[in-house]
């Protein structure tokens, strides 16, 4: 019979030093992690889809983004007067924005309808896959992993961060795309109405241009600029939340954890999946102990190996398939504009430029509705059902087992409307952002990263969330 008092016995020790003792394993993952990663990101480079970067409209842009600079700012009372045509016209699509930006799912989905009914607004199937992680993050602060690491206070303050930086770039960019919606459905032009809704003078010239060309990547990403800016004054430096969020200790443990990760989950067909797993079966399998002596280099690689370590991300089929891989990037400097800027051309230039990618992600929108939690892409980890959870003592430990969780224990997820209800938001300020030619710099062609499978690296971040919060959950009070 074990002592309870034994320093050898686990459930004796503090939680501190259950997550020492757990320490090692954790690294091993990592770094068998860090090795796959760059296998898996090469076979979703593989085959690229040309986005048809139009230098010479740029240079036009650019030209007359600089002439607006030039000119200065232009009040309300020197626009032109709305005939009623274009009086009605702002008065529907406000009212469409007013309703479907009421919360993460709603804002999500128009995105998407958005994408579907006109797939040259590349930024809008990105926004709906980005606006899908801003909805996972949102339901972390109150899922197992992060509950007990964060008071009640910093969890709705962090809530209201992420849900305020969704709601602005919507009610900023939707507007947008219902205009050039209208415009193509009236077969003219509408954007002298973009400042009506307050967008700034410098997203003008991209529709403009866009309206001539149908240039998908400098619209993509003129919006990128224009949203990472709309949010910079409004959320990223806003007093409020340099004060409460942004400057915090918890703010930068999310890079710790991995909840700084954009994944963006692929789906396979059944078919497809089926097809291969007689293959996976044959070259894919990890040999015991005793196996490894007899077992030579021709048979088995350690590409296998390493496939073998880790797995599928998924077993069985969901709807009309399955999530088996991640695509993605891990922010590393939120608070930068620079950053995030290039954040978001690098995603783009993932999304649409890889075709494993655009066409993975295509398959898990148009089949798994939004939900806020986890559980949407991994089921094989997550449960939106609080009773299939693990107890908050055992998730690390049982991460470090397998690459999948036994059968009814998942790590909590909430969906998002069971997990927060609906935010009322102070007045928006209006002014243009506009200020200077540094707005200019990031207008380049998007590049795809060379590391863009995430799959692994999610799973680590998971892992390492679950150790954290064991750890605290195991303390003494």
């Amino acid at each position: 019979m074990e002592n309870p008092q034994d320093p050898q016995n686990p459930e004796s020790q503090s939680g501190i030093k259950q997550f020492i003792r757990r320490l090692p394993a954790a690294i091993s993952e990592i770094v068998k992690g860090k090795a796959a990663g760059i296998a898996d990101s090469s076979r979703l480079r593989e085959e690229r889809i040309t986005l048809d970067w139009n230098e010479a409209s740029a240079r036009t842009v650019i030209s007359e983004i600089e002439d607006i600079l030039r000119r200065g700012v232009t009040s309300r009372s020197e626009e032109e007067p709305l005939n009623d045509a274009d009086r009605a016209l702002v008065e529907e699509i406000s009212l469409a924005t007013s309703r479907a930006g009421i919360s993460n799912i709603t804002r999500t989905e128009a995105y998407l309808a958005s994408y579907q009914a006109y797939p040259e607004l590349h930024w809008a199937f990105l926004a709906h896959m980005v606006s899908r992680n801003a909805g996972w993050n949102m339901t972390d602060l109150r899922g197992s992993r992060v509950c007990d690491i964060l008071d009640e206070e910093t969890k709705r303050t962090m809530y209201r961060f992420i849900e305020r930086s969704n709601a602005l770039i919507f009610q900023d960019a939707y507007p947008q795309l219902l205009l050039y919606i209208k415009s193509r459905e009236l077969g003219s032009s509408r954007f002298h109405l973009l400042s009506y809704f307050h967008v700034s003078r410098f997203m003008r010239p991209f529709w403009e241009r866009f309206w001539i060309d149908r240039g998908s990547p400098l619209l993509t990403v003129g919006l990128i600029i224009n949203e990472q800016n709309y949010v910079e004054k409004r959320v990223i430096r806003h007093p409020y939340y340099q004060k409460y969020v942004t400057d915090k200790a918890h703010f930068h443990i999310s890079s710790i954890t991995g909840l700084n990760q954009i994944v963006f989950p692929l789906m396979e067909d059944c078919e497809c999946v089926q097809a291969g797993k007689e293959d996976e079966a044959a070259n894919s399998f990890s040999p015991t102990c005793e196996q490894e002596d007899a077992v030579s280099d021709d048979e088995i690689s350690a590409e296998a190996i390493c496939q073998a370590a880790y797995g599928l991300l998924a077993e069985g089929c969901r709807g009309d398939g399955e999530v088996r891989r991640l695509a993605g990037r891990v922010v590393s400097d939120f608070g930068s504009l620079t950053a995030r800027i290039a954040l978001g051309k690098n995603l783009y230039a993932m999304l649409m430029g890889l075709r494993a990618v655009r066409s993975g992600a295509q398959r898990f929108a148009e089949s798994v509705p939004h939900t806020g939690s986890r559980e949407d892409y991994w089921p094989e980890f997550f449960t939106a059902n609080v009773k299939e959870a693990l107890t908050p003592s055992l998730q690390g430990a049982e991460l470090l087992k397998g690459e999948t969780l036994p059968p009814g224990e998942r790590l909590y997820s909430p969906k998002l409307l069971d997990a927060w209800g609906d935010t009322p938001y102070e007045p928006i300020t209006r002014e243009d952002w506009l200020k200077d030619w540094g707005a200019l710099d990031g207008i380049s062609p998007p590049q795809s990263p060379y590391l863009c499978d995430i799959s692994r690296e999610h799973r680590l971040g998971i892992l390492k969330t679950a150790l954290a919060h064991d750890a605290v959950a195991d303390e003494p009070t």
